[in-house]
């Protein structure tokens, strides 16, 4: 097996948002991947104590040793009693039941000789490569279905949207949440590599049209991680050069990467 992880914010004076890591049994058998993207939330309230790393650091870990470990548990299990250990953690200090309380999106594949399993939610992607080359994007493409007059505001956006029904779901502190998740299971001999990644990074395809999800894959399996998200920075910097001459703002976002040769 052969990983390739790189993590970089979006703004150097800014703490890294996302949270990635590979988790690697000591039986010898299978592995996991979890990934996810911290919800930056607007200037204001957010009804907690912490900050977005605090709560990513927390539920990633949660997500890691319980895919390791809980072998007899469903991804959307091991999700829901890792959002109850993470909530726990702070119920007693700050307001969970806000709309902004610190939120991720979730991908989290695990693998075994026979099977890979795996969970989406939110905007985060998971290719999956097969035998014959051909890659699947696994989405939870309900936040990108949304009509952009819902979206035009972080008001109207919490109060109809966020984690509610006909809206999107992210992992914040409702355990029930994961059985909004995609999930799905595949022969451990259909895949024989796989990529997850946040929506900065995903912003090659998506944002920028360089590719489809072919292409990009094949950037991370030829030139590794590392170069997906220094061309995805390029587009950006070309793209903020625009963005200065038409009077809009600069953006960038925390971009993550897990390449994984099975």
């Amino acid at each position: 097996m052969r990983t390739d992880l790189v993590s970089e914010p979006g703004d150097a004076t800014r703490p890294n948002e996302d949270f990635a890591d590979v988790g690697l049994p000591a039986s010898g058998q299978g592995g996991c991947v979890i990934l996810l993207d911290g919800v930056t939330p607007p200037a204001g309230e957010t009804g907690c104590l912490h900050s977005v790393p605090w709560f990513t650091a927390r539920l990633g870990g949660a997500l890691t040793e319980l895919t390791v470990s809980g072998q007899d548990l469903t991804p959307a299990g091991i999700l829901s009693r890792a959002i109850e250990r993470t909530a726990r953690a702070h119920a007693d200090t700050c307001d969970l039941s806000h709309p902004r309380t610190p939120q991720a999106t979730v991908v989290t594949v695990r693998w075994s000789a026979e099977t890979v399993d795996y969970l989406v939610l939110s905007d985060s992607a998971l290719l999956l490569r097969s035998p014959a080359g051909e890659v699947t994007p696994v989405l939870d493409d309900r936040l990108a279905r949304l009509p952009r007059s819902a979206l035009a505001t972080d008001a109207l956006v919490d109060a109809n949207l966020r984690n509610k029904e006909g809206g999107f779901f992210t992992a914040a502190a409702d355990p029930s949440v994961a059985a909004r998740a995609v999930t799905g299971t595949v022969p451990r001999g259909g895949v024989t590599a796989l990529a997850a990644l946040t929506d900065g990074a995903t912003r090659w395809t998506e944002k920028f049209h360089q590719g489809d999800w072919t292409g990009l894959f094949d950037v991370l399996a030829r030139d590794g991680a590392r170069s997906l998200v220094d061309r995805v920075r390029r587009l950006e910097a070309a793209d903020a050069r625009e963005r200065a001459f038409l009077g809009r703002g600069k953006t960038h976002d925390d971009a993550t990467v897990v390449y994984v040769e099975l």
